[in-house]
């Protein structure tokens, strides 16, 4: 006879083996030009800019809602004379794209400082100006505030801009109080509106940027060193070469968890493996908040310059520099898949991850959600029609984290809402595009929030459900007409 111990593990076994597991696969059809870097664009496609290059395309999901299963379409190519690798990026309150710099410009490393703003009603891309004085961007630190406006952090100091989307104009901002220089560096919006970031040149000093001051605060110290030093000594740029710039090393993806609490990640610091860092903001102003060390990652490995997106059952995905894919639960960093490239959480509740010439679709095990985190809607049009525009509000629907980040630039943020229309006759899924968002904050709570939604001349008429969809999210359906 088998001792208990004995069956209770023969159990534990074959419950485990039950458990369904994380799947890559491979997008049905791939992209002709090649896909790197994507964008949740607020009509349920994905814009993506094409390998280093100044080609785009869009991913259109089927009809039944599946991205693994959506198709490829040519769109717009920017400007000629900008092929940006490695910039700042947003989408806006509006739906529109915006890119500012670049840390390579048609293959070389120059810092440009050109920009363009995408449109994708029109699906033209508009040069857009720096900020005034500033002849160098780069790989700049990005965020989208919560009224709207693209805040920039100049590279090679500590200089800072905002961007009028209504106008595509700069206002220089005062950085008062900041350590050191904005290079290397990754935002994180929290809750309170205030732009997080840990130092690279003057680590481990963390540091909190207040727009209603214009002011840097400190965050206080990580613990752990999660910036790795640079091996490079001047790289020459400018149009003859005739500056150095001395890069200060990297560091690893930031990213607000649903608990209000901020897992930032490191680089190689020391030879071993990186280290992680857990920051919870402060509940009283004029605290700095409080650090405690998180796990290090197995088998040597770190994110120092990666990707890293916030599922919807809460866990943190993380790209290590060998290509292993982590999740951390809020406590434990799990080692899952291999892969690489680019990481975005996509209305499914999916990960894309866009390895250039290859588009994956990444699903997690678990793709539950506390109900605590969906989307409220509380005020909708009960009948629309096709072609139309409505006002739609409630509450948290931009999500509880951008969801999205990186070690600097390459900003791919998905903080705001999305409106989902499935026709109950036929099953087919129609994104209504939305815009005029109300705020581009994270975690709003019980704030009464809205946005504008188009729907589509293409939807189906009758009964369908409409959601709310932030980072994967979807609110509970609400019945509507449409005609």
């Amino acid at each position: 006879m088998l001792k208990k111990s004995t069956l209770a593990l023969f159990a534990s076994l074959a419950l485990a083996s039950a458990l369904p597991a994380q799947t890559l696969q491979n997008l049905v059809h791939q992209p002709p030009g090649g896909a790197f870097l994507p964008f949740q664009l607020t009509d349920g496609t994905v814009l993506f800019q094409a390998n280093k290059s100044s080609d785009w395309w869009k991913l259109t999901p089927d009809s039944l809602g599946s991205y693994l299963n959506g198709t490829w379409t040519k769109q717009a190519s920017l400007q000629p004379g900008y092929v940006p690798d490695d910039f700042a990026s947003a989408v806006l309150a509006d739906g529109r794209v915006v890119i500012s710099g670049g840390e390579y410009n048609n293959g070389q490393f120059t810092l440009t400082n050109q920009g363009a703003v995408y449109d994708p009603v029109a699906n033209t891309w508009t040069p857009l100006p720096p900020p005034p004085g500033w002849d160098f961007i780069g790989d700049s630190a990005s965020v989208v505030l919560p009224d709207g406006r693209f805040l920039v952090g100049r590279k090679l100091d500590k200089q800072v801009a905002a961007l009028d989307p209504a106008t595509l104009t700069w206002s220089l901002l005062s950085s008062a109080g900041k350590s050191d220089f904005n290079a290397e560096e990754g935002w994180t919006l929290l809750p309170d509106g205030t732009v997080f970031t840990f130092d690279v040149k003057n680590a481990p000093n963390s540091e909190r940027y207040f727009p209603a001051t214009q002011t840097w605060q400190t965050a206080g110290s990580t613990i752990v060193d999660l910036h790795s030093p640079s091996p490079f000594g001047c790289l020459p740029y400018g149009d003859m070469g005739q500056f150095c710039y001395f890069p200060p090393g990297e560091v690893g993806p930031a990213l607000l968890l649903p608990d209000g609490r901020v897992f930032a990640t490191g680089s190689d610091s020391s030879g071993g493996p990186g280290h992680t860092a857990i920051y919870t903001p402060p509940a009283l102003p004029g605290d700095t908040g409080t650090w405690v060390v998180g796990p290090d990652f197995p088998n040597n490995d770190n994110a120092g310059d990666s990707f890293a997106a916030l599922l919807p059952n809460g866990y943190a995905l993380i790209l290590g520099n060998t290509g292993r894919l982590y999740e951390f639960d809020g406590v434990t960093l799990t080692p899952t898949l291999s892969a690489s490239g680019a990481l975005m959480v996509l209305p499914t509740g999916q990960v894309v991850v866009s390895e250039g010439s290859i588009v994956k679709i990444y699903t997690p095990a678990d793709t539950s959600f506390k109900s605590a985190w969906r989307p409220r809607i509380k005020r909708f049009p009960a009948t629309v029609t096709r072609g139309s525009t409505y006002r739609i509000s409630g509450q948290q629907f931009n999500g509880l984290s951008q969801a999205a980040s990186f070690g600097d630039e390459l900003e791919t943020a998905t903080n705001y809402p999305l409106v989902r229309l499935t026709n109950k006759g036929t099953g087919h899924v129609f994104y209504a595009r939305t815009h005029g968002h109300s705020t581009m904050g994270v975690a709003t709570g019980r704030a009464s929030v809205s946005t504008n939604f188009d729907v589509p001349a293409t939807a189906e008429t009758g009964s369908s459900t409409l959601e709310v969809v932030a980072n994967g999210i979807p609110s509970k359906a609400v019945t509507i007409t449409v005609d």
